[in-house]
């Protein structure tokens, strides 16, 4: 487990210590103490991730056609 904030993480570094830290749980071989940190630093880095997300999506715009035929952009919207 890293010990650098999650917030100054890329999405691929909070993420993959998250599939650690997910697997690492679920074999159960660590002591209760410990899963109980690393559950608290997944949360952490599950905000980031989402957050890193949103961001990214944010950014996002999609091409449109006008009814003349001219191109534009519009933002993204994810629910369509």
């Amino acid at each position: 487990m890293s010990n650098e904030s999650p917030e100054n993480m890329s999405f691929e570094q909070a993420l993959g210590e998250l599939e650690a830290i997910v697997q690492n749980l679920e074999s159960g071989k660590a002591p209760l103490e410990e899963s109980i940190k690393s559950y608290e630093r997944g949360i952490a880095l599950k905000t980031q991730c989402e957050k890193k997300l949103r961001e990214a999506q944010e950014k996002i715009e999609k091409i449109t056609i006008s009814p003349d035929g001219s191109l534009g952009t519009e933002p993204f919207a994810a629910n369509e």
